[in-house]
């Protein structure tokens, strides 16, 4: 995908995770890591990845922090909703709780958390100017780190080994991204019991 549909395709997926509530399935952390790693082959450019990232993530967030302020409660208050869970409202309401505005920046490293926050901070009618700003730090530390990661891991192994092993690593990536999500269900669990 990365290879095919290049800096308009990580920008897409990026702005649906972060701005559109369906978007929380996506996988971004594991698609930022990924195209660090491409880029450390050559396939693409890590400042085109980082721009087009950080460019799908703040503009997405605005586009959820819309969404939250003009249809916030009509949205969240459906008990039987099948995508709008209540369980993750209140997750994204404890983060806002306990962390405030640097939930922003702190979400953006948390799965389905990430595509919430903006719409939270909406809906609970953050002032629009603390919440860019937020918005903006979080997106270029996030649009950062984690392709950079992606690229030092492309550059510790030759390209034929990341060639042959590419899979491999990408599912690490996976399973590594999924254990955030894991390890909070196992908590939750624990807790209710």
């Amino acid at each position: 995908m990365i290879k095919t549909f290049s800096y308009v395709g990580l920008f897409g997926i990026v702005f649906a995770e972060t701005g559109l509530l369906i978007g929380f399935f996506l996988p971004g952390d594991t698609l930022l890591l990924t195209a660090g790693i491409f880029a450390a082959r050559g396939d693409v450019t890590l400042f085109g990845v980082i721009l087009s990232c950080f460019l799908g993530a703040v503009i997405g967030n605005s586009v959820g922090y819309y969404i939250g302020h003009r249809f916030g409660p009509a949205v969240f208050s459906r008990q039987d909703s099948r995508i709008f869970k209540p369980e993750y409202v209140e997750k994204t309401r404890g983060y806002f709780e306990r962390y405030g505005a640097l939930t922003l920046i702190i979400s953006r490293f948390v799965p389905i958390v990430r595509t919430f926050v903006p719409t939270m901070a909406g809906a609970g009618r953050m002032d629009f100017r603390l919440f860019t700003l937020y918005n903006v730090i979080g997106a270029l530390i996030w649009c950062t780190t984690v392709p950079a990661a992606g690229y030092y891991l492309g550059r510790l192994f030759p390209p034929e080994v990341l060639d042959k092993y590419i899979l491999a690593i990408i599912l690490g990536v996976i399973v590594v991204s999924g254990l955030s999500v894991a390890v909070e269900l196992l908590r939750r669990r624990v807790k209710a019991s």
